[in-house]
């Protein structure tokens, strides 16, 4: 008589790597850090550091290069670097102005989105069709929108009352937005200047106060897209040509229609930053106003590891050092030196621990140089306080560096049928 024995099935092993945290563990580190920020804005006074003001000069800094950001993580998921979404920012910035001033901010608002899409079409063309590297495509784009946009402003603002061939006539601005109540709560609060508490009301107040609608939209796009990308079919099939187009076509992808439409996507994002400071950040098109933060938009979606919610983290961060710069923080900077300070030696003892010697190395020398400038001066120069931004975006990105995986595909060129 035979026997069978069963077995109780196995289940798979999980692949080895970095455990993700939990909405509930993101909280916690975000309240942990807020709790450092508190008690640095205490040891140094620097009560503006987390005011209502400061937080909502940060948030409308942060929403075009959140926005540049967001659309080179549609690109580049996709599997095409977006190096052009500065000179999309830069037609996002003229269309949307040119058509505010005739005809209303939102339309302007539709033809920005038009005008950086635009832009996303071209570097399609040029990566996918014709199979141009993708950094060459990408500058072409930043200067021939620069160009393109002079030449347009000369026979167009230039004949308008109160335009020139550098600047757009005012336009109207798009409604903003204020909690009755809360707003005024938050401000209170925040003028107590308490431990923690007073600085969670600055940034809820500088989130509910003054609020313009397009920020609101913006803001929305976030979780948006990461809905879009990694709950959909349609996202699943755009990210498989990122990984590895030569499989997503063998099973019935059209990886050319997806990669078009992620870089017009790209654009049209990076269209919509260009408005944001057209017709939010100032009520006018100026020459050279987007400032490179296309290019800090890469570096926020480099930081965020290619995905939206980290993007908005590094957003955000730069977004809040430039508003320092803007303010007229020189105090607020040097109470920044020491909490930046503190930041590294925790990143010091948690790269030790990890055994990541070289994160371990940069964050001990930089620390101590950070410390060693809080300690001797009072207050930082005015020439560093304009330099904060890019000191805190290559500081970040030195330090996120080893962590990160972008798309295996990314850049890389392709051609129908390579996998037959």
């Amino acid at each position: 008589m035979s026997t069978v024995t069963i077995r109780k099935p196995v289940s798979p092993r999980q692949p080895a790597g970095r455990r993700k945290l939990t909405l509930a563990q993101w909280m916690l580190v975000i309240a942990a850090g807020l709790a450092l920020f508190s008690a640095v804005r205490l040891i140094t006074d620097a009560d503006g550091l987390t005011s209502t003001g400061q937080v909502s000069a940060a948030l409308r800094l942060a929403v075009p290069i959140g926005l540049a950001g967001l659309g080179g993580v549609w690109a580049e998921r996709a599997g095409v670097i977006n190096i052009g979404l500065e000179g999309m920012l830069i037609l996002g910035t003229w269309f949307g102005a040119w058509a505010g001033v005739q005809w209303g901010p939102w339309t302007g608002v539709v033809m920005g989105i038009v005008g950086g899409m635009l832009g996303g079409l071209i570097h399609a063309i040029a990566t996918v069709t014709f199979g141009v590297n993708h950094i060459v495509s990408g500058v072409a784009i930043n200067i021939l929108a620069v160009g393109v946009t002079r030449y347009l402003s000369g026979f167009t603002f230039e004949n308008m009352a109160g335009g020139t061939e550098k600047q757009s006539p005012p336009i109207d601005p798009i409604t903003t937005i204020t909690v009755p109540g809360l707003s005024d709560w938050m401000r209170d609060l925040n003028d107590k200047h308490w431990f923690f508490v007073s600085d969670l009301a600055g940034f809820v107040g500088g989130v509910v106060t003054n609020l313009s609608l397009l920020t609101v939209v913006a803001l929305a796009l976030v979780p948006l897209s990461w809905w879009v990308l990694w709950r959909t079919g349609f996202g699943l099939r755009l990210r498989s040509c990122g990984e590895n187009p030569v499989a997503a076509e063998s099973l019935g992808v059209n990886v050319y229609k997806y990669k078009y439409l992620a870089v017009m996507i790209s654009g049209g994002f990076a269209g919509l930053g260009g408005v944001f400071l057209a017709e939010v950040a100032s009520n006018i098109y100026q020459e050279g106003q987007t400032g490179e933060r296309g290019y800090i938009g890469l570096a926020a979606m480099i930081f965020g590891n290619w995905m939206p919610g980290g993007m908005a983290m590094g957003a955000g961060l730069f977004g809040y050092a430039d508003s320092l710069n803007l303010r007229g923080g020189g105090a607020n900077v040097h109470a920044l030196l020491l909490f930046l300070a503190v930041l590294l030696a925790v990143a010091l003892a948690w790269a030790l621990y990890r055994a990541k010697y070289v994160t371990a190395l940069v964050s001990a020398v930089t620390g101590l140089g950070l410390l060693g400038f809080y300690l001797a001066v009072d207050e930082v120069p005015s020439q560093f306080v304009s330099a904060a931004p890019y000191v805190v975006t290559l500081l970040v990105l030195a330090l996120s560096a080893q962590r990160l995986r972008m798309p295996k595909a990314n850049g890389q060129a392709y051609r129908r049928g390579e996998g037959k």
